[in-house]
């Protein structure tokens, strides 16, 4: 309450806190139709009396809440995508229970806060299937328009191509929980889970092998039969048969101990074009040149 030239002004307190308890439920377990819209973000349902209570705070917007299980000493931040709960319920996608450690009918402590705006996170795969992705910023960015804020140490569920990713929030500046709400943030990416293992893996099984000059070849025979006349005459001398040409063409040597899923590129091997040409010029210096005769078509004038 203000007094200004003999009026009383009354002014709206700013900076209250909501806080309330509820029982809290997995998205699959509210009512009506499935929402999958809930699931694949990171945005809570709660009851309309919270949204009459937190209009009374005039808390600030965007609304973001602090999520505590003080039963396992667990928190994490989200933003609130409806007001449609029973009342003292409230209902979370099912990755975040499992960052609060918590079941069915638990009791969660929601607590209105602001956040600074986001500057730069780090996610961490927690599969190497997560590199299959052609652009996996562009898919997180998209991703990410279901959130509302970030916590560091969370691990967050995107979902692209029918199937779950899970990611873990390693860092985000410039604090450990942040709003992404229309911000600029720099994203990168730690290396996957396992992903160190894998190459080690692959480096064991790739066998130290020795230049290999040598190629496969299949010899190939020119046709061996007679050829005969139409009219039944017999053949000029110019028509004789010719003799058989033996020609040798080069394949490539299959990897008897491929295994499916590893790909080895051996720098050692030459490529087939290459051998096929220095078997050409071979060919070329061992066979005789043409040995006939020419005769011109026009006859010459004497």
């Amino acid at each position: 309450m203000f007094q200004f030239s003999g009026f009383n002004m009354m002014f709206p307190e700013t900076g209250r806190t909501f806080k309330a308890s509820y029982k809290c439920f997995s998205v699959s377990m509210l009512p009506g139709n499935e929402r999958e819209d809930v699931e694949n973000g990171g945005k809570i349902i709660m009851p309309p009396s919270a949204l009459d209570t937190l209009t009374r705070l005039n808390v600030e917007y965007p609304m973001l809440f602090k999520l505590i299980n003080n039963k396992k000493g667990r928190h994490s931040h989200a933003g609130v995508l409806e007001f449609v709960a029973d009342e003292g319920k409230c209902y979370l996608p099912y990755w975040m229970m499992d960052n609060l450690l918590l079941e069915e009918g638990d009791i969660l402590t929601i607590e209105s806060v602001s956040l600074p705006v986001a500057k730069f996170s780090k996610f961490q795969p927690h599969s190497t299937d997560f590199l299959d992705i052609t652009n996996p910023k562009a898919v997180l960015e998209n991703a990410l328009r279901n959130f509302a804020c970030l916590t560091t140490g969370d691990v967050i569920a995107i979902k692209y191509n029918k199937k779950v990713y899970e990611l873990c929030v390693l860092e985000t500046k410039p604090g450990n929980a942040v709003s992404i709400i229309e911000c600029d943030m720099n994203v990168e990416f730690e290396a996957p889970v396992g992903y160190k293992e894998t190459s080690e893996q692959v480096k064991e099984n790739v066998r130290d092998e020795a230049p290999q000059d040598h190629v496969m070849e299949e010899v190939v025979e020119t046709f061996k039969g007679s050829g005969v006349r139409l009219d039944g005459k017999k053949k000029k001398e110019n028509q004789l048969d010719a003799p058989v040409v033996k020609k040798v063409l080069a394949r490539g040597v299959p990897d008897y101990d491929y295994k499916f899923g590893l790909l080895r590129f051996d720098h050692t091997i030459k490529a087939i074009s290459d051998r096929v040409a220095e078997n050409d010029i071979n060919i070329i210096e061992t066979e005789e040149s043409f040995q006939g005769q020419g005769f011109s078509m026009k006859k010459s004038r004497k």
